[in-house]
């Protein structure tokens, strides 16, 4: 029995989760977040709770301080060392542009000219000694960064991924004169054979390290001046977490951390509600996050490209995000073509209801026009906007252009939006091979469930799974993951060049050194699991499939077979002729961590009837319907009856559209079974 807290913090809000399993009660909170230094709004938000800190015995955050400086640009300054000769790969990148039409755009690499330095070393590709490194030009380089005001330290040279002998000499002779404890050697990142993708993720985390640093440090000093006694533990971008004593070496694992935590609590409700196979589906207030688990396991990709030029290859949850929110604006072009997006409203001034002074029309403006919204239950409205004004507004900037009325204004901006997260959906599913009728809908985040039945109808998803609480899914997400760690090795041979022993021998490493690890850090798990991949393609290609792989069937024939079968299922091709590569072999060590139960959540007070959980009746628009006077419901007075569409079901941070004839029910945990 434990007191645990899972914080996660927004770019509007810091979420708060506290469950006390002794006394089976839930605690919530919402702040702001303070972007100044999101620690504020961590100790806020928990002193919200009044539950001393010297009680809690688990707290885990998901932070976005990584990916903002990233984004943002507000990283340290990052001195780089590496092969004479190899200064500008991290420049010259791959064949591609900022803009694949016109000769536009503009690249900044993370480590300027002037602070990448070269020194005398080189290996070939398989790992032997050509030039012996230069001991006294390294030094001499590492105090040169030092004096011209470098912050953080990468050695970054060629081939370490095969020997990295040179980059840990090079680490050791650096950790002599270097003035902090901030140096990253690429290898100790990822173990990846191409230089430009190593370089970048060596860089990056160099760039982020003292950022993170710093705030854990911060944050972790601050609650135990409070009373906790315990690590905190930090979300990572793969959705596990790591102890705080050890999420600084390789800060970049905590990038793209924050929707990796509402995908782990999307995993963690599927499987309880028996849907193990879930399409996540989570739109805020500027754009939508999607992605895909099947067998209860989310999707975790190797290849993520933050922005153009910046690929940050480490294992992370495979999430696609497209410009759709709450906030996205809508407006007609001046080709005449109504468009929805990227572009928002954001927070401030946000959408015109919010009577914040907003002036430009939103999917949130469109959902309140009709009726999908109730103007009097608006979160953070700081002076009420009549609903005629905003109808107006809609007419005259979307409707006069395109011949329509502000209700048909209304519904056409909702349906390029739906049309836009459609298409996200498809790109997860679809593109790789995945038949979203054999999946789920997960809908979160404040404004999923307001869309989640409609995305549902368009791709032929026949189930959708509204969590007890939408709005506060990346907090839960924080609660219920596991402890995590990917170790990779790259190989990049052909199958024919291994032997069943290298494959073997590799995987027992990583499971001894994932083991390892966890033990170090300390963090109590109940049990360990170990998951094997492979990441494959064939001689002369370039992109990668990843494959899974049992250990007791690890051989170069079980390879050979469960990469013929990827291909297959993803192009319907095969290649016999062609030799399969082996490029990397992926071990994933995760330590179960024991999850709150979710009903908890509920906080329920169901009516005996269902009548007497409905509290209003309002005209509601539906497509291929019209106006329908619709029922609303309030989420925590329904009973266990099933709920058929139309239908509007409210909560404090989420709303649910039920299109006519869908049928819904709650399940033990609390949350919401559409059928569709």
């Amino acid at each position: 029995m434990a007191i645990t807290v899972g914080i996660d913090v927004g770019g509007t809000f810091t979420d708060l989760i506290l469950m006390d399993d002794a006394r089976g009660e839930v605690r919530l909170a919402k702040v702001p977040t303070t972007l100044d230094n999101q620690a504020f709004g961590v100790l806020a938000a928990l002193a919200k709770t009044a539950v001393p800190l010297n009680a809690v015995d688990s707290i885990v955050h998901g932070t976005t301080t990584t990916t903002n400086a990233v984004l943002e640009r507000k990283v340290a300054r990052v001195g780089m060392i590496t092969t004479r000769g190899f200064r500008d790969v991290l420049e010259l990148g791959r064949r591609t542009r900022p803009k694949p039409y016109g000769l536009k755009g503009s690249f900044n690499p993370v480590v300027t000219r002037e602070f990448r330095l070269e020194v005398d070393e080189r290996m070939d590709s398989a790992g032997n000694v050509i030039t012996p490194l230069n001991r006294d030009q390294v030094i001499a380089a590492a105090s040169q960064l030092r004096e011209m005001g470098a912050e953080s330290l990468l050695i970054h040279f060629l081939h370490s991924y095969i020997n990295p002998a040179h980059e840990l000499e090079a680490l050791e002779l650096a950790r002599e004169v270097w003035h902090n404890r901030y140096i990253t050697a690429g290898h100790q990142v990822i173990s990846e054979f191409r230089e430009f993708e190593r370089g970048t993720a060596g860089a990056v985390n160099a760039a982020v390290q003292p950022i993170l640093d710093r705030y854990i440090d911060r944050l972790q000093g601050e609650l135990s001046k409070e009373g906790f006694r315990n690590d905190l533990l930090v979300m990572q971008g793969n959705g596990g977490t790591v102890s705080s004593r050890s999420v600084s070496r390789v800060a970049v694992n905590t990038v793209m951390s924050g929707p990796a935590s509402g995908v782990m609590a999307a995993a963690h409700a599927g499987r309880l509600a028996g849907l193990p196979n879930l399409i996540t589906y989570d739109m805020g207030g500027t754009s939508t996050d999607v992605a895909l688990i099947e067998n209860g396991l989310p999707k975790v990709s190797s290849e993520l490209e933050l922005e153009y030029g910046m690929p940050i290859h480490v294992p992370m949850v495979d999430v696609h995000t497209v410009g759709a929110g709450g906030g996205s604006i809508a407006r007609v072009n001046a080709g005449g073509i109504l468009q929805v997006g990227p572009e928002s409203a954001g927070a401030h001034p946000g959408p015109i209801c919010y009577g914040r002074g907003g002036d430009e029309l939103t999917i949130t403006d469109a959902n309140l026009l009709l009726g999908r919204l109730d103007p009097a239950k608006l979160l953070a409205v700081d002076n009420p906007v009549k609903l005629s004004t905003v109808a107006h507004l809609m007419e005259e900037k979307v409707g006069r252009a395109l011949g329509l009325d502000a209700t048909a204004a209304a519904a056409a901006i909702l349906r390029i939006g739906n049309n836009n997260m459609a298409s996200a959906i498809r790109l997860v599913s679809l593109s790789r091979g995945y038949d979203p009728r054999d999946f789920a809908l997960f809908g979160f985040g404040g404004a999923g469930p307001l869309h989640a039945t409609a995305l549902a109808r368009e791709l032929g998803i026949p189930k959708v799974l509204i969590p007890v609480r939408p709005g506060l899914t990346n907090a839960l997400g924080c609660l219920v993951a596991d402890v995590r760690h990917d170790l990779v090795r790259t190989f990049n041979k052909p199958l024919a060049a291994l032997a069943d022993a290298d494959i073997a021998h590799c995987l027992d490493s990583q499971n001894a050194e994932g083991r390892a690890i966890i033990d170090r850090d300390g963090i109590p798990v109940h049990d360990i699991s170990v998951l094997h991949t492979a990441d494959m393609q064939f001689q002369g290609q370039s992109h990668l499939l990843t494959v899974d792989l049992l250990r007791d069937d690890a051989s170069v024939e079980a390879l050979h077979r469960a990469f013929a079968v990827a291909y297959w299922n993803r192009f319907e091709v095969e290649l016999s002729e062609l030799r399969p590569v082996l490029v990397t072999l992926t071990t994933t060590v995760i330590g179960k961590r024991t999850a709150p139960p979710l009903s908890h959540l509920r906080q329920a007070q169901p009516a005996s009837t269902l009548a007497g959980a409905e509290v209003d009746r309002r005209q509601v628009w539906f497509e291929g319907s019209g106006w329908l006077d619709t029922p609303v419901y309030r989420r925590e007075r329904l009973p266990d009856v099933e709920v058929t569409g139309p239908a509007i079901i409210e909560q404090l941070d989420s709303t649910v559209v039920l299109e006519p004839a869908n049928r819904a029910r709650l399940d033990t945990s609390g949350n919401l079974i559409i059928e569709i």
